[in-house]
């Protein structure tokens, strides 16, 4: 569910946002590596990212020449999420159709749970609709499951 991966990016400056101070430097790479992060929000391998953990190098920046721009490879580390199949999740519903229920668990908003999967429950209709089970466990809105 939760991965720490180690990845390797190129960080661009633009030359406005070069000092020639070390520390103001860094810290452009950072904040920009930080964006970038922002920005990317998932890949199909490692899931979605959530947080950058630590900074683990900055190489030598290389001068592009039509921009003038510097580009800066970064390795660091980061901690993603990301979803296996047949991996039993904990989620909360927030919609509850005839069919079956959608729950959100962690960045993923849409995990739908099929009927299927709840042979011992009946669906109740109406507008707080549910599925109840015999034993009266009830799956609804804002449950967990």
């Amino acid at each position: 569910m939760f991965l720490k991966v180690q990845l390797k990016w190129h960080v661009i400056i633009s030359p406005e946002s070069l000092e020639a101070k070390g520390l103001l430097l860094q810290k452009a790479i950072v904040v920009r590596l930080l964006d970038d992060f922002a920005r990317k929000k998932s890949t199909d391998d490692l899931g979605y990212f959530l947080a950058v953990t630590s900074l683990d190098s900055i190489e030598e920046g290389k001068v592009r020449q039509s921009t003038g721009d510097v580009l800066f490879p970064v390795a660091f580390s980061a901690i993603t999420f990301k979803l296996f199949k047949g991996e039993i999740l904990k989620g909360v519903v927030h919609k509850v159709l005839k069919h079956g229920v959608f729950l959100k668990c962690g960045p993923v908003q849409n995990i739908y749970l099929s009927h299927l999967k709840m042979p011992d429950y009946q669906y109740l209709p109406g507008e707080n609709a549910s599925f109840i089970h015999d034993k009266h466990s009830n799956i609804e809105k804002d449950v967990v499951i």
